[in-house]
């Protein structure tokens, strides 16, 4: 199967011309009076308006419309640092899911950069061009140093996926997942396999929703993250715990959520039926999850469970936030994209769920109905409703904080 799907894959990618994303003309350019316009002397106009008020660039060209995804290629999806070039594919099909959920033209940039310096210096020198920035496939905790940086240093939304889209919708899941099983996000305790930027950005983004510090721990590959353990950096040491608990399986006893941004497999069936009654498992490693959702069912029946697996209900995508949440910041002139703006997403998101589901949805995943509960806690990346629901309430959230500049 995985051999016919890369055959599948390359033909796709290569046929019938190589790659996911071109560029169209957007004006009638059919006589010598289009031409005059769209280039010399017409042109002119626009570009004297431009010198005279940079704004005016949003007006006259696709500046507002325009984001760009951009990579080192460091940390390109589970395949690691690749490089800025083979990450090429990933930043096209993240354009395509742009264009295809919320009609937002992107340029895919691959920069072949020696040190976080040279990265930051090289899109705050084109970043004229764009009126967002998608940071995509970072490594950490280089993406953290990026990130900030550039959100420090531009005037336009900054946004790092993998770190706030995948804490977004996993953040409006749990919400979900924790009303079903009756529990409050201030008092469950939380095991996060994971202390790269996924989990990290996760954890501090339940916190602003009313988790609490004292109640998240987080695992990495030497273990438990636990205050005794030299040479912390600090975006770990900031969930570092005074903990008994050094393995997985110590960790595990008595949790009532385990969030995996990790690696396949780490979960055993012994770790799950150690857990606290009706517990949340999201195990979101790609495409072989932490745990299979089949042991944990053959072990608990009373587990919510969700993947990052679109053949398995409650799949926590991050096209669900991403196209949308920069529809909203665009639509606005937003100048960033802030916690206000991420907690609007997190709470549109869940609130959707909630709500009957479309006909054209069931009929999309060949379903005859489908309610708020066990196995479906947060919408389908098909749902049209998503790009109304979250782009608005995104951008009541800028301007509400004072970051847009057109209201």
């Amino acid at each position: 199967m995985f051999k016919d799907l890369k055959a599948e894959a390359l033909q796709y990618h290569a046929q019938p011309r190589p790659g996911k994303l071109g560029i169209e003309v957007t004006k009638p350019c059919a006589t010598q009076r289009d031409l005059a316009l769209a280039y010399t002397p017409g042109v002119a106009a626009p570009v004297r308006e431009i010198a005279q008020d940079a704004e005016a660039a949003y007006q006259y060209t696709g500046k507002g419309n325009l984001v760009a995804v951009i990579t080192d290629g460091t940390a390109v999806l589970g395949l690691g640092n690749v490089g800025a070039l083979a990450g090429k594919p990933v930043m096209e099909g993240k354009g395509v899911l742009f264009k295809r959920f919320a009609d937002i033209d992107v340029f895919d940039i691959e920069v072949n950069a020696p040190s976080p310096a040279a990265f930051i210096d090289t899109v705050i020198n084109i970043s004229p061009t764009f009126g967002g920035i998608n940071l995509e496939d970072i490594a950490a905790p280089h993406c953290f140093e990026i990130e900030q940086a550039l959100i420090d240093r531009l005037d336009i939304p900054v946004f790092h996926d993998d770190q706030h889209g995948t804490a977004i919708i996993i953040s409006a899941g749990l919400l979900n997942a924790l009303e079903i099983q009756g529990k409050n996000i201030g008092q469950v305790r939380i095991v996060c396999i994971g202390a790269g930027a996924a989990g990290i950005a996760s954890m501090k983004l339940l916190v602003e929703l009313g988790a609490t510090k004292e109640n998240i721990f987080l695992v990495d590959r030497t273990g438990v993250v636990q205050s005794e353990r030299g040479g912390l950096p600090a975006y770990k040491q900031e969930f570092a715990h005074v903990t008994p608990a050094r393995t997985l399986a110590d960790i595990m006893r008595g949790a009532d959520v385990m969030i995996g941004v990790s690696g396949p497999d780490l979960v055993d069936a012994a770790m799950v039926r150690s857990m606290a009654p009706n517990a949340v498992i999201f195990a979101l490693s790609n495409p072989d999850p932490e745990i299979n959702p089949a042991i944990v069912a053959q072990e608990r029946d009373d587990v919510i469970m969700a993947t990052g697996r679109s053949d398995y209900p409650n799949q926590v995508n991050n096209v669900l936030g991403f196209p949308f949440i920069f529809r909203g910041a665009l639509d606005v002139r937003a100048r960033c994209i802030n916690s206000e703006m991420k907690i609007a997403a997190v709470r549109a998101l869940a609130q959707l769920a909630r709500e009957p589901v479309p006909q054209q949805v069931l009929e999309a995943y060949g379903l005859p109905s489908m309610s708020f509960g066990k196995d479906y806690i947060i919408p389908k990346p098909f749902d049209p409703r998503l790009k109304e629901a979250i782009s608005g309430a995104v951008a009541k959230a800028a301007i509400a904080s004072g970051v847009a500049r057109n209201i």
